[in-house]
């Protein structure tokens, strides 16, 4: 059994690794359900966002799934027989042979393991072949959306593409039946298809809080981080009281603070996006609220969100269900013609991106700014003629562009192009 902590995005990951242990340890793995956050506020359990029947057949092969413990087993206090495994007990990134040794013989004493939050407790190396090939047809295969999500993302999709009806290269894997083709005997336009970009614009408070960096709001913003850190991250306010941090300024030259919208408005610019591009903005509520998005609004005026989209009868099945919203932003992001993320280090953002590696056919340009060279652009350059700042902040872009194989010790969700993973078939 596994409850899954943290957002979406923690979940998702969470349960593939699940998936993946089950196979180590020989189990069958009950479906996964997700833990209450008091920061995600979200209610929703898997079958709210996941098919639960493709899930259970497609994995059939792999691994036995079931929907909830079997009678026999579920009048035992699972704790006092010491069968709940909590982060606490689990090293990040275990290998194998962790499980082999220390939970293994829990299953089989007790025949029952309850693993409690299990956010990032399995390493990506080494990792026996057969168990990374099940995360990845886990990721890109067996977690599909259920038809309410998948029917809202088509439309968010439609709407963004201008009600072209042309199908793009992930549509089909993204919305399933909802996906939208060319109706039989309908003329192909001569007119170019309508393209678009997607933001991920990863600037909400926690996010900036958590950073210890400066964004131009004085004593008032430092207050309000600092009453925010309290309540959410009072671990770091503790460590802050010992361990010197460096300063924000040292901070944002190496590129370790979150790009601003303003930061963000010129990179796109430099990149030579402009007025007339269609940009999708994912994410939560951005810290400082419309003032703030005011650069990107006044330079982007076709920048629109799924609120802005979606009317409020369309969207009102999906208030208050964060990771539900955040579904619809995975879909119409990842579904785009080019996506940008301003932190590398997001795992929506990593996520996407290994999803549009991986179905994308080298069809779907991911951009990832390096931050610190852009920090360098921004902070000693006060005065730059436009084409030198061009030429600079798409060399910066450029660093990070190409994808290679995935690197030893990263994570095959975000890479997926190795032989373990890039197995398209279903």
């Amino acid at each position: 059994m596994v409850t899954a902590n943290g957002g979406i995005n923690q979940q998702r990951v969470a349960v593939c690794n699940a998936v993946a242990v089950a196979r180590l340890l020989n189990a069958t793995l009950v479906l996964p359900k997700f833990m209450y956050s008091s920061v995600w506020r979200d209610a929703s359990q898997f079958g709210d966002i996941y098919q639960e029947d493709h899930f259970i057949n497609y994995l059939k092969p792999d691994i036995p799934i079931v929907k909830e413990l079997p009678k026999e087993l579920q009048s035992l206090d699972l704790e006092a027989i010491g069968s709940v495994v909590s982060d606490v007990d689990v090293v990040k990134e275990a290998k194998p042979s962790f499980y082999l040794k220390y939970i293994l013989p829990i299953l089989h004493l007790n025949r029952v393991v309850h693993f409690v939050g299990f956010g990032n407790r399995l390493a990506s190396d080494p990792i026996p072949y057969q168990l990374q090939r099940l995360r990845c047809r886990c990721n890109f295969h067996a977690l599909r959306f259920v038809p309410k999500i998948q029917e809202a993302g088509a439309l968010l999709i439609q709407r963004m593409r201008q009600n072209d009806t042309g199908l793009g290269h992930l549509d089909n894997y993204l919305v399933g039946p909802f996906a939208q083709s060319q109706k039989k005997g309908q003329r192909v336009r001569a007119t170019k298809t309508s393209r678009y970009l997607a933001l991920h614009l990863r600037f909400e408070i926690d996010m900036v809080a958590h950073s210890l960096c400066e964004f131009g709001g004085g004593e008032e913003e430092m207050r309000e981080l600092e009453a925010y850190r309290k309540v959410h991250f009072p671990a770091l306010v503790e460590l802050k009281k010992t361990k010197k941090f460096p300063s924000p300024a040292v901070l944002r030259s190496e590129g370790l603070c979150p790009l601003t919208p303003e930061e963000t408005v010129l990179m796109l610019a430099a990149l030579g996006f402009n007025r007339r591009t269609h940009i999708y903005l994912a994410g939560a509520h951005i810290y400082g609220g419309n003032s703030r998005l005011a650069s990107l609004t006044t330079l982007f005026p076709n920048l629109v969100t799924k609120e802005s989209l979606l009317s409020s009868t369309e969207i009102e099945p999906f208030a208050n269900f964060s990771s539900q919203l955040a579904a619809l932003d995975f879909i119409v992001c990842t579904a785009a013609d080019a996506f940008a993320m301003t932190d590398s280090g997001s795992q929506f953002s990593s996520l996407i991106a290994g999803y549009r590696i991986y179905y994308g056919g080298g069809k779907m340009p991911t951009i990832r700014p390096n931050k610190r060279r852009l920090a360098d652009i921004f902070l000693k350059n006060n005065t730059i003629e436009w084409k030198v700042f061009e030429t600079r902040v798409r060399k910066a872009v450029r660093q990070n562009k190409r994808v290679f194989s995935r690197p030893v010790g990263r994570s095959v969700y975000r890479y997926p192009r190795c032989r373990d993973c890039m197995c398209s078939s279903d």
